[in-house]
């Protein structure tokens, strides 16, 4: 019974949140989104989190088991659309690579940054040694794409905005149902933007749909196999180990896109020891100081949840 009205409250949130549906390769888990309702609600996770001017946010987290022929998904608030920091540069990859794939560009096309795309004062990973882009410096798609993904560079995302542009990215985002995750905004301030975005909503996303961008990578249906093996290059050598990471065991392969600012703090990807493999996204208004620590107990009783 308690299975029944977990189910049916989570259809009913997926009915309010912008019409947003599970697609139907999934088979949804109410056992699973039960276990992860009670990890969330014993980190204290479950609240509403003050946001300041955006006011009262929840969590958005999603699974998906692939230790079985169909996946199995569940989660808390999956289709609560959430301000995904620097994740949405997942989906401008894709539109990058897509491109490229069809022969539009190549990941050796020079591009010449202009200000005010280099918006970057300091690294967002301290230890890179790669320097920060300037005004006037001629670099390759390339170089930008594991710049944007690794080191989760704003400079070189607003660089490949400009080169994929958004109504190509969001074209993708539609293509796969995605309705909610437009990419609508670059990484600086509005006075900065082009014209027609300078009052346009925020870029917003939810676990669901991220979670179903990284399963389509899983599985090679991302775009073809080459944009989702791409990506997955990408997204395996992220630099940024603070969050899930931290939690999972070692040797584990976790290919994946964090994202933080002011009350955000996000990690969302693929997991993969060779016998325990599951999508992730988790989306937490929470400070990052206040979140790492929840982050590491978070991801290590996920983790074991789905091995046992």
């Amino acid at each position: 019974m308690k299975n029944v009205i977990l189910l049916s409250f989570l259809m009913c949130n997926l009915i309010y949140a912008q019409d947003v549906t599970i697609p139907s390769y999934y088979t949804i888990d109410a056992d699973l989104s039960n276990h992860l309702h009670k990890i969330i609600a014993d980190l204290g996770l479950d609240n509403d989190f003050d946001v300041g001017e955006d006011g009262i946010e929840h969590i958005s987290l999603a699974v998906i088991d692939l230790s079985t022929d169909e996946p199995r998904i569940g989660g808390v608030n999956l289709a609560n659309f959430i301000y995904p920091a620097s994740v949405y540069k997942m989906y401008v990859a894709a539109e990058v690579l897509h491109q490229i794939s069809k022969g539009e560009l190549s990941l050796t096309s020079s591009h010449v940054v202009k200000s005010p795309n280099n918006i970057d004062k300091t690294k967002e990973v301290l230890f890179d040694p790669r320097p920060l882009l300037q005004d006037g410096d001629a670099v390759t798609v390339n170089y930008l794409l594991d710049l944007m993904i690794t080191r989760s560079d704003n400079s070189a995302a607003n660089c490949l905005i400009d080169i994929a542009k958004r109504e190509n990215i969001n074209n993708l985002m539609h293509h796969y149902n995605w309705r909610g995750s437009e990419v609508t905004r670059k990484f600086l301030k509005r006075k900065y933007e082009a014209p027609g975005y300078e009052k346009i909503r925020g870029t917003e996303t939810c676990a669901l749909h991220a979670a179903d961008f990284l399963y389509r990578i899983e599985k090679n249906q991302l775009v073809n196999p080459w944009v989702s093996m791409q990506m997955k290059i990408l997204l395996g050598r992220q630099l940024d180990k603070s969050k899930l990471a931290t939690g999972l065991p070692r040797n584990t392969m976790f290919y994946h896109k964090t994202g933080w600012f002011s009350y955000w703090t996000h990690d969302v990807g693929i997991v993969d020891d060779g016998d325990v493999r599951y999508v992730i996204a988790c989306f937490l208004p929470l400070r990052q100081e206040s979140a790492l620590d929840k982050y590491k107990i978070l991801s290590q009783r996920i983790f074991d949840l789905i091995r046992n």
